[in-house]
């Protein structure tokens, strides 16, 4: 099953990244990203605070030391979702590979499923998603989407020590035609 867990308000939904101390400085300074983070690559935001942290290790791995929690906004979130295409190729959604392959060059948006994880790292029985912003989806990410950017990794180092509970999510409610493009329900 795919779920876009999350926490969200009616105007914006939180995503996690994790990033070396100079970008992450940088960003937190300057209440937007600016340099030396990169618009010319790919960037991966995920909803998912525990899938982020499996996946930055507790904010240990290396260039992944500091955690950001992101609240951007909700129409910014489901136009990415919109303008995107899977990282792999999925019959249910797409009739055959070379539609996919297509898709895959002209969207500025990747979405992948992966297992959603517990504290512990174990997988759950559910899968969660991370987003892939390129090309214009980077710069209205940038520009336009982010209201606040907030250095949470005191708060993931107490989380992992047992000292916090995670936050608490539910699950996002995605229109139905931006989870047709995702294949979400």
């Amino acid at each position: 099953m795919r779920q876009v867990r999350a926490r969200y308000t009616d105007r914006t939904i939180t995503v996690y990244q994790a990033y070396p101390a100079e970008i992450a400085g940088a960003a937190t300074a300057a209440g937007r990203f600016v340099a030396p983070f990169k618009r010319d690559r790919m960037t991966w935001i995920k909803p998912s605070f525990l899938w982020m942290m499996y996946r930055c290790g507790w904010a240990t791995k290396p260039g992944q030391e500091r955690v950001l929690a992101i609240d951007i906004r909700r129409d910014g979130f489901e136009w990415a979702l919109a303008n995107a295409a899977l990282s792999d190729f999925d019959r249910d959604l797409y009739p055959d590979r070379p539609t996919w392959a297509r898709k895959v060059r002209t969207c500025p948006v990747r979405v992948q499923w992966d297992p959603e994880r517990g504290r512990d790292g174990q997988p759950l029985p559910y899968r969660s998603l991370q987003v892939g912003l390129g090309g214009v989806a980077v710069d209205r990410y940038v520009d336009e989407w982010v209201e606040t950017i907030t250095d949470i990794t005191d708060l993931v180092r107490s989380i992992h020590a047992g000292a916090e509970r995670p936050p608490a999510e539910a699950v996002y409610p995605l229109p139905p035609h931006v989870g047709a493009v995702v294949g979400a329900p």
